[in-house]
């Protein structure tokens, strides 16, 4: 690690003020450009420890950048992972303020429930399977604080992977005699259909993006508990949204997750 204790506390009350206030800022690497992963991840676990130290109840964990074109275009060779909170809860239907956001935008997901804790070196698909309770339909809303979505992985590693708000509806399924590969999923605004996608977009299986996540937390001595949320990464791009905007997701065998911007 490249900061020292003071200088990450600092930067986790930065980026969590900015979150909170709905500020805008620049990326933290601008002002800190020796700052390593570890030290990313260090300010997000701060982050995440603040905010458990106010009552907030850490509900699930989230993958990000779970297409393999898009970890190329950031030269990385792994996704990226943070948390999601009560607070970014949304019923499905739900209404969700505009002016909570800076600029969110949309993106839907597989989601997994485990029925049993798993945890790395070694976690691969056939054990995720194994170990899953059920899989639901997920939209989540990210919602970076870096001013114009401009920021590097570092940087938004820091800031809990532009974690903010997430929708879980549709059907709970069990995973058997369900082919997550070609799952099928459908993304409409208002009416129209934005694009169209299937499970294989993440990391060729969403399976993969869980076993993914149990190998990086098993690197650090940690786990995948059981009965956590996982939001495994976008099956679809991200799209920016508005005020007066309408959200519906179908996903095949698992139902639909909507909701309206307010």
């Amino acid at each position: 690690m490249a900061l020292d204790p003071n200088t990450i506390a600092a930067l986790a009350a930065h980026l969590e003020d900015a979150e909170l206030q709905r500020r805008e800022v620049t990326k933290i690497t601008d002002d800190h450009p020796d700052m390593d992963w570890a030290d990313a991840y260090a300010i997000q676990d701060a982050i995440r420890l603040r905010k458990q130290a106010r009552g907030t109840r850490i509900t699930g964990l989230k993958m990000g950048l779970t297409s393999v074109a898009k970890m190329r275009q950031m030269g990385v060779t792994e996704p990226i992972h943070g948390f999601i909170t009560d607070y970014g809860a949304v019923a499905d239907g739900g209404e969700i303020a505009i002016d909570e956001l800076i600029h969110p935008k949309i993106e839907a997901e597989i989601a997994f429930v485990l029925k049993r804790p798993l945890a790395g070196p070694g976690v691969h698909i056939g054990d995720v399977l194994a170990a899953t309770d059920i899989i639901v339909p997920a939209v989540e809303v990210i919602d970076s604080r870096y001013k114009d979505f401009k920021f590097d992985l570092k940087s938004v590693i820091a800031d809990n992977t532009s974690s903010a708000r997430y929708v879980v509806g549709g059907r709970a399924r069990s995973v058997a005699g369900i082919d997550l590969k070609h799952l099928g999923v459908v993304l409409e605004k208002n009416g129209r259909i934005l694009t169209t996608s299937a499970g294989a977009s993440v990391l060729g299986h969403p399976a993969a993006s869980v076993a993914m996540l149990a190998n990086m937390l098993g690197a650090k001595g940690r786990e995948v508990p059981a009965d956590t949320l996982i939001l495994t990464g976008g099956v679809t791009e991200a799209f920016l949204v508005e005020r007066g905007d309408h959200i519906n997701v179908r996903y095949e065998h698992l139902g639909s997750v909507s909701m309206h911007f307010v």
